[in-house]
């Protein structure tokens, strides 16, 4: 049986390129360095497309891939996907949710642990020799303050179950009040003003881009911290810079940024924000567990059964 033709649209950890390789026809988009004679070559065969959660597939693209069937994303989120195309043009989408929900959770938590305590901070001081002059600063405890989650979904409510059982208390906004205790606020600035902690867990894309600007980072105010999980684009980074810069806010703790893997330099400068390289989901468990769905969703595809996590 012939394998179908799939294009990389993004560098893949060897376990989950080792059974592309296997199963199917594979063309590396990402490396090529001639991706225009690439499409030329085998862009009317092409019939899936395997995608990482921060890459993007512009129509462009996907429109010089007449055979296109399926676009399997290793990652949970999908907002580099012209959804609506594809689903006007018969393209499956699928992703990975649900595998990575507890690894990224369990980030947030440690992003409000770090920022609240200092702990990258205290660790510098012990290694400078600071301690031999004297006590490293006092910090500040997180029980009893509020935890703001903005959007409350799977990875939202995994978030706020951890922060409960540090003593937080936990309030939320989203589209909808949803059938949870958490206090529910349907304005995003009310939760703002009410937080000591506001953790970003929406989806990305053009419906949340600068979601954070600068009026909410002003209602969360100095006593205020930003944790961003989600992706880089919810947040305006200029104005969040300009936020730890002067004060506006007490903190960050960011696992995700606009532009990565570039960070501006003027956020590395800011010393009290947490900056994490976008590894939420980075374990070896979780990331072989989304290896092993995007693997199944294409085999579920191409084998004419119903896809296990369709997006559309």
């Amino acid at each position: 049986m012939d394998k179908a033709p799939v294009l990389l649209l993004a560098p893949l950890p060897e376990f989950l390129l080792q059974p592309l390789l296997a199963a199917y026809e594979c063309h590396d988009y990402f490396h090529a360095k001639d991706k225009d004679a690439l499409l030329a070559g085998v862009g009317a065969q092409i019939r899936g497309i395997v995608m990482a959660g921060g890459s993007v597939s512009p129509v462009a693209l996907l429109e010089r891939l007449p055979n296109l069937q399926i676009i399997s994303v290793f990652g949970v989120g999908y907002d580099g996907v012209p959804v609506d195309w594809c689903r006007a043009h018969g393209v499956r989408v699928t992703n990975t949710p649900d595998v990575l929900t507890e690894d990224v959770a369990d980030t947030a938590s440690a992003l409000v642990l770090m920022t609240s305590r200092n702990l990258i901070m205290a660790n510098r001081f012990l290694q400078a020799g600071a301690w031999l002059k004297g006590p490293f600063p006092l910090a500040h405890a997180v029980r009893g303050k509020l935890a703001g989650i903005v959007g409350l979904g799977r990875i939202g409510k995994a978030i706020a179950h951890r922060l409960e059982a540090h003593g937080m208390r936990v309030a939320y906004h989203g589209r909808a009040r949803q059938d949870v205790t958490w206090d529910y606020f349907d304005s995003l600035l009310e939760l703002a003003k009410a937080a000591d902690f506001l953790i970003v867990a929406c989806p990305g894309g053009a419906a949340t881009r600068h979601l954070v600007n600068v009026d909410v980072l002003a209602a969360l105010g100095a006593k205020g911290t930003l944790i961003n999980i989600a992706r880089g684009s919810v947040v305006d980074e200029a104005a969040l810079i300009a936020a730890l810069q002067s004060g506006m806010i007490r903190g960050a703790g960011l696992d995700v940024f606009e532009n990565e893997p570039q960070v501006p330099q003027a956020l590395m400068d800011c010393e009290n924000a947490v900056l994490l390289p976008h590894l939420g989901s980075g374990t070896h468990e979780t990331r072989r567990a989304m290896a092993a769905l995007v693997v199944d969703n294409l085999a579920a595809h191409f084998g004419g059964k119903a896809l296990l996590t369709p997006v559309c």
